[in-house]
C-alpha cells in the first residue's frame, strides 16, 4: 500500500465556513488543501443563500412594479419569464463561485474533488466520482461539511411535487399553489418570495407560533403582512401525510379545529436541517460526536482531538453562513498558532421576508429572564421621512438595554434594508456601546439608519419624531 500523502492543513468542505478558512490559513502562511465533494461555495453560495436572495430581489421588484401606480407610474402588460429570470440567477451564482476559485488559485491553495472519510486520527481517504481513492495525512483538519435538510417520515422529496428549497429555486414555472412545511426563516423567505410572484401560499407549522426565537412584537408584525399577502399561516398545525394525486400534492394537516387539506401544485418540506457527519469516520479518527451529528468544540473550534477542528453546521446551531464564516477565520488563526478564541455574543441574524427582519443580541423577553431591568426603546418606520419617500413605512426598530447601565443588550428590526441596518447594532453591542452612544451618533438625514439614533432617543424617553408619554430620564448613569 502507497504511503499517504502528506499535506500541512486540510479543509474538508468548501461553503462559506470552509473557503474562508482556506483563505484565511493561506494569508496566515499555511500550505492548505481544500476537499469539496460538489462545487466551490457549497450550499449557501450554490442552493441557499445566494441564489434566494436574487430571486427574493426578483419577487420584490416584480410587486414595486405592481404598485407602482401608488406613485403615479404605470407598467402595462407586466410579465414574469422564468427561465429568463433563472439564467441571471445562475449567473450570479457563477460570478461568485468563479470568484472563489480565482482566489484559491492566487493563494496556491489546492482542491480536491471527491467525499472525504477519515480512516485514523491523522489519516483520511478521499474518493472522487470515478471512484478513483488517495490517502492524505495532514498536521491538522478542519471539518466544514455543512448540514443537508431533514426528511419528515411520509413526506419524502421526489425532487419534483415534495421538493426542499434546493429545487424551489429552479423552477421554470410558477406554480399557482404551494403549501410550506415549517414557519421559520427558510418557509417564510421562500414562502413571501413566491407570494410576490403570483403563488398562493399556505404555511403549516407546528409550534404554537412562527419564528418561536424572534421577538414576539416583530411576529406580529410580520403576521400582518403575511396576510396583506394573502399567505395563510396555520399554527399548532401537525402535517400527517402527503399524497401526489396526478400532478399536485394532497396535504393533510390536523390542527385545534381538527384535520383538514390542502390541494396543492408543490409542497416544500423545511423544517431543519441536520449536520454533514454521518459519512465522514468520526469514529475512526476519534471525534465525539451527539445524537444528532452534532460535533462538539471549545471556544477556538477544537474537537476533543487536538489537531481535528470543526465549524459552521456540523457545530451547535445557530446556522448561519456568516457565522461559519467567521468560525473559520477564529479556527484559521488558531491552527496558525493565534490565542484568539471566539465570541457569540454580537452574532446578527437576518430574515429576507418582507418586511425585512434583523436581529442581534436579547430580547427583552431573554434579557429579563436572565436577570436584568430592562429599559426598552422604540422606534417605527412610519415616522421615518426616508422610510415613507419608499413607499415602505411598515415596521419598527427595537432597543433592549440594561436600565442600570444604559447598555445595548440587542436591537430587533422589522422594516426596509433592516439586514443592512443591523451592523451597526453588531457593533454597538460588540464595543460594548450603550444607548447613549447610539443617540449621541450624527446620522445622516434622510436616511433609515437614523431610526436606530431615535430607538436609541426613546430608551430615554427624548425621541424627537414620536411622543412619548413617559417623561424623559433625568440622567444616563
Amino acid at each position: 500500500m502507497a504511503s499517504p500523502i502528506q499535506k500541512e492543513v486540510v479543509v474538508i468542505g468548501a461553503g462559506p465556513g470552509g473557503y474562508v478558512a482556506a483563505i484565511r490559513l493561506a494569508q496566515l502562511g499555511k500550505k492548505v488543501t481544500v476537499i469539496e465533494k460538489e462545487v466551490l461555495g457549497g450550499v449557501c453560495l450554490n442552493w441557499g443563500c445566494i441564489p434566494s436572495k436574487a430571486l427574493i430581489y426578483a419577487g420584490s421588484l416584480f410587486e414595486k412594479i405592481q404598485h407602482a401606480s401608488e406613485v403615479g407610474i404605470y407598467v402595462d402588460n407586466l410579465r414574469i419569464e422564468m427561465p429568463k429570470l433563472q439564467l441571471w440567477k445562475d449567473g450570479v451564482v457563477k460570478k461568485l463561485t468563479g470568484g472563489i476559485a480565482q482566489l484559491f488559485k492566487a493563494h496556491g491553495i489546492e482542491t480536491i474533488y471527491g467525499t472525504a472519510r477519515f480512516t485514523g486520527p491523522k489519516t483520511l481517504e478521499v474518493k472522487d466520482a470515478q471512484g478513483q481513492t488517495q490517502v492524505l495525512e495532514a498536521e491538522s483538519y478542519l471539518i466544514a461539511t455543512g448540514s443537508s435538510p431533514i426528511e419528515v417520515p411520509g413526506f419524502a422529496f421526489n425532487g419534483d411535487t415534495i421538493i426542499e428549497s434546493r429545487e424551489a429555486l429552479s423552477w421554470q414555472e410558477i406554480p399557482k399553489t404551494m403549501a410550506v412545511i415549517g414557519g421559520g426563516v427558510i418557509g417564510l423567505e421562500m414562502g413571501t418570495m413566491y407570494a410576490k410572484l403570483g403563488t398562493k401560499v399556505s404555511i403549516i407549522e407546528l409550534a404554537p407560533e412562527i419564528l418561536p426565537d424572534v421577538d414576539k412584537e416583530i411576529v406580529q408584525m410580520l403576521r400582518r403582512s403575511l396576510k396583506k399577502r394573502g399567505i395563510e399561516v396555520h399554527t399548532q398545525a401537525k402535517a400527517k401525510q402527503a399524497k401526489v394525486i396526478g400532478k399536485q400534492v394532497q396535504v393533510e394537516f390536523e390542527n385545534a379545529k381538527g384535520t383538514a387539506t390542502l390541494d396543492v401544485d408543490k409542497l416544500l418540506v423545511c423544517v431543519g436541517r441536520k449536520p454533514n457527519t454521518g459519512n465522514l469516520g468520526l469514529d475512526k479518527a476519534g471525534v465525539k460526536v451527539s445524537d444528532r451529528g452534532v460535533i462538539a468544540v471549545d471556544n477556538q473550534l477544537r474537537t476533543n482531538v487536538p489537531h481535528i477542528f470543526a465549524i459552521g453546521d456540523v457545530t451547535a446551531p445557530p446556522l448561519l453562513a456568516h457565522k461559519a464564516s467567521k468560525e473559520g477565520l477564529v479556527a484559521a488563526a488558531v491552527i496558525a498558532g493565534s490565542k484568539e478564541i471566539l465570541d457569540y455574543r454580537a452574532m446578527p441574524a437576518a430574515i429576507f421576508c418582507d418586511p425585512e427582519i434583523a436581529m442581534v443580541g436579547l430580547t427583552e423577553e431573554q434579557a429579563i429572564a436572565q436577570g436584568y431591568s430592562v429599559k426598552v426603546g422604540k422606534f417605527p418606520f412610519a415616522a421615518s421621512g426616508r422610510a415613507l419617500s419608499m413607499n415602505a413605512g411598515d415596521g419598527m426598530v427595537k432597543m433592549v438595554t440594561d436600565a442600570d447601565t444604559d447598555l445595548l443588550l440587542g436591537v430587533h428590526m422589522i422594516g426596509p434594508d433592516v439586514a443592512e441596518l443591523i451592523a451597526e447594532a453588531v457593533l454597538g453591542i460588540e464595543m460594548g456601546a450603550t444607548a447613549e452612544d447610539i443617540a449621541l451618533t450624527v446620522h445622516t438625514h434622510p436616511t433609515l439608519p437614523e431610526t436606530m439614533m431615535e430607538a436609541a432617543e426613546a430608551v430615554h424617553g427624548l425621541a424627537v419624531h414620536i411622543y412619548q408619554k413617559e417623561k424623559p430620564l433625568a440622567s444616563v448613569k
